[in-house]
């Protein structure tokens, strides 16, 4: 079957575009191998704005329910699957996925997210979210009196430290590299708290604890020197990866469009950024093709949040329904 819209991903972003879409009346199918995203694994998601607070497995119900609730026979809707392939043919898509399945469309909204980089270390897996957490937005008013700990020194390290400091008596900071890599700025705002600890070349080698995390154990690479911390939570914050591998070859050679206006030309590469991110015109969420829209944790978003992301869909779609109108191809 031919669609005017494909949607792959069921998360914040992917929903919101869905439940639009159907309102509009656009012939959509949305792919998804689960609903809900990064917050699924979330025990308690508190800033999804309307909702005070709810598990993130009841965050993703939700969304599906909401989503269904308009779906009618408009919107189709294949959860369980995995995007494996996109392609460009002439002026239509095809979406192939894992079940075997191809879909044709004549536009496509990608809002894969992204993929938080795990702590790869002795005992990180057996506490993750018990003590251990990705998202000092979502989970630091859980650690409200708690002392707490921050791997990473980039940006995201530094203001998940920032959020931690409004809740908790004592946040200490592990940097790996002999420098932080946050904005001078943000390291002086941070710093100036009395609160806060910040140690660098501090390579973190193991979590413990008993049901919950106790503590870490770190070297520093300098002096080689072995160290105990004791904190009652850890916040990992050493990158994502976006879920763009389904776009990459699609992108490849693409020319820099004319809503390209930033000052560093070397971003550029293939209609991703140098991290893999997918590039977009803010305004309107457009990619570098014709017919293929994007929001989310996949995109260069500044800030990788659920109620951005959502409002980021809705834009998409508002912008896909304008482009369907004028290429008389929206089907009702």
């Amino acid at each position: 079957m031919f669609y005017d819209l494909i949607i792959i991903g069921g998360g914040p972003a992917g929903t919101a575009a869905g439940v639009y879409a159907a309102r509009k009346r656009i012939k959509t199918i949305l792919i998804t191998l689960e609903f809900g995203g990064q917050s699924i694994v979330s025990p308690d998601v508190q800033n999804f704005i309307g909702i005070v607070s709810l598990p993130g497995i009841e965050l993703a119900e939700r969304l599906k329910k909401h989503l269904e609730a308009y779906a009618e026979d408009v919107l189709e809707i294949k959860e369980g699957e995995s995007v494996t392939k996109l392609e460009k043919i002439q002026e239509e898509f095809q979406v192939c996925t894992d079940k075997g399945m191809c879909y044709r469309g004549k536009t496509v909204f990608i809002a894969t997210g992204s993929s938080r980089k795990k702590l790869n270390v002795k005992g990180a897996d057996i506490f993750d979210n018990k003590g251990i957490s990705y998202c000092a937005s979502c989970d630091a008013p859980l650690f409200r009196g708690k002392i707490t700990a921050v791997i990473g020194g980039g940006n995201a390290g530094f203001e998940a430290a920032q959020q931690l400091l409004a809740y908790c008596p004592s946040v200490t900071l592990l940097e790996f590299g002999a420098e932080f890599r946050a904005d001078a700025v943000t390291i002086q705002q941070v710093s100036k708290n009395p609160k806060f600890t910040a140690i660098k070349n501090a390579q973190t080698l193991e979590v413990y604890g008993k049901d919950f995390v106790e503590g870490l154990k770190y070297k520093n690479r300098k002096t080689g020197e072995m160290s105990d911390l004791e904190v009652e939570g850890i916040f990992v914050e050493i990158g994502s990866i976006p879920n763009s591998n389904s776009v990459k070859d699609l992108l490849k050679s693409v020319p820099k469009p004319t809503w390209w206006e930033q000052p560093s030309p070397t971003n550029w590469k293939e209609g991703l950024d140098t991290f893999g991110q997918i590039l977009v015109d803010h305004k309107t969420q457009r990619t570098a093709i014709e017919g293929l829209w994007a929001a989310g944790d996949v995109t260069d978003v500044l800030y990788k949040q659920n109620n951005i992301s959502m409002g980021d869909a809705v834009k998409a779609v508002e912008d896909i329904y304008l482009w369907l109108v004028q290429h008389h191809t929206v089907r009702t």
